[in-house]
């Protein structure tokens, strides 16, 4: 079956043996490609469910999520106990790309709770980067000079293990409608900032009914110029970018920039490259960030991968953090002199523009600490 189209060439499917439902996605993702160069109107997909319904029907628990994968339950207890400090939180678009029967998956690592997790670890903490330095009111974290980051809510539509506000005390934080008066007057006494990142949590697990008011109030103020929108869920939920969403992205004066969250090749799907191509067409900047995790992504091959999938679907590199040192998430760790020689490694087989900067934010300093790729010598 012939159903990809890549600068102009149309080549053969080489995974038939994919669920039927992603090769629909992607024959319609391709042909839509094709319909655009001749200016004919897409095919719209009927059967999308609506994100919020997707969200719903999240796998919640190891006990329903590990048969799914035709997984082993002996483990069960224990990830049962690890849930007790941060809830599983796994969607099913998201569960649809693991491989089954593969407890190593890639993407199964990210969410499966493990009891390794209650380990106490010298040197974790529950806030690594002192966000609670930072935080001079309500739902703001002011760390950089010219941006201001608001945390829009305190829930995700998949919950990380690795996450470093997986202790966040969104509780203290939650900010109510009402309430966007308080930050509004805080980026007008603050005239040099010129960017506002919405954060949380996810902040597009607000609906898009309240994100339109929210994101008119800031076109108003116009000392800004830009919006950045930090968010997981169109990589685990690709409904989640619909017409709602373009609509408020289209009457916006602000330049918009969408950063996904995606960290192994396996995320990034047909469906997300169609949603991509939709963000595109209506102006946002559209990049990726990751965090280098012990046996999800640490090696070559996993990295330079992610780098080519996420440029095939519209995505740009933009970085790729080492750990922070969350409490709970010690296992993912990677020694920052591996991560540089990784990246070295790395730098050999992408051009400049594909390369992520591997980079720390370490509390207190004025900006993201950019970490060098080092270069063993040849042997």
């Amino acid at each position: 079956m012939f159903i990809g189209v890549h600068r102009g060439i149309i080549k053969r499917d080489s995974q038939e043996r994919r669920p039927i439902g992603q090769r629909l996605a992607a024959i319609i993702t391709q042909f839509n490609l094709i319909l655009q160069i001749f200016d004919v109107i897409p095919i719209q997909n009927a059967t999308e469910t609506h994100w919020s319904t997707e969200l719903a029907q999240a796998i919640k628990s190891p006990a329903e999520l590990m048969p799914l994968l035709g997984l082993s339950s002996t483990s069960l207890p224990q990830a049962e106990q690890a849930m007790a400090s941060f809830r599983m939180l796994v969607p099913r678009p998201f569960l649809a790309r693991m491989e089954y029967g593969n407890p190593n998956d890639p993407l199964l690592k990210q969410v499966l709770a493990d009891d390794i997790e209650m380990l106490p670890v010298s040197g974790y903490s529950k806030d690594p980067l002192d966000e609670g330095e930072h935080n001079p009111q309500k739902a703001i974290v002011h760390k950089y000079e010219r941006r201001v980051l608001v945390i829009t809510t305190g829930s995700c539509a998949v919950n990380c293990r690795y996450c470093f506000r997986r202790h966040f005390p969104y509780g203290d934080n939650q900010l109510a409608q009402k309430e966007w008066d308080s930050i509004i007057e805080y980026i007008q006494q603050h005239p040099q900032v010129n960017e506002v990142i919405l954060s949380g949590g996810d902040p597009l697990m607000l609906k898009d009914s309240q994100l339109s008011k929210h994101i008119l109030r800031l076109n108003e103020l116009p000392q800004l110029k830009r919006l950045r929108i930090h968010s997981r869920l169109p990589i685990v939920i690709p409904s989640r970018i619909n017409e709602e969403f373009l609509s408020w992205v289209k009457a916006s004066r602000l330049d918009i920039v969408l950063v996904l969250h995606s960290n192994h090749a396996n995320e990034i799907d047909a469906a997300i490259a169609e949603k991509v191509t939709q963000l595109k067409a209506h102006g946002v900047t559209v990049l990726n960030q990751g965090v280098l995790l012990r046996n999800v992504n640490d090696s070559v091959t996993a990295q330079v991968e992610l780098s080519e999938k996420l440029f095939d679907a519209g995505i740009l590199p933009y970085y790729m953090f080492t750990f922070d040192p969350i409490e709970g998430g010690a296992h993912f760790d990677i020694p920052i002199a591996e991560a540089q020689s990784l990246m070295g490694q790395v730098a050999k087989y992408l051009p400049g523009y594909l390369m992520p900067r591997l980079a720390k934010e370490i509390p207190g300093e004025p900006a993201k600490t950019v970490l060098a790729p080092t270069f063993a010598p040849d042997a």
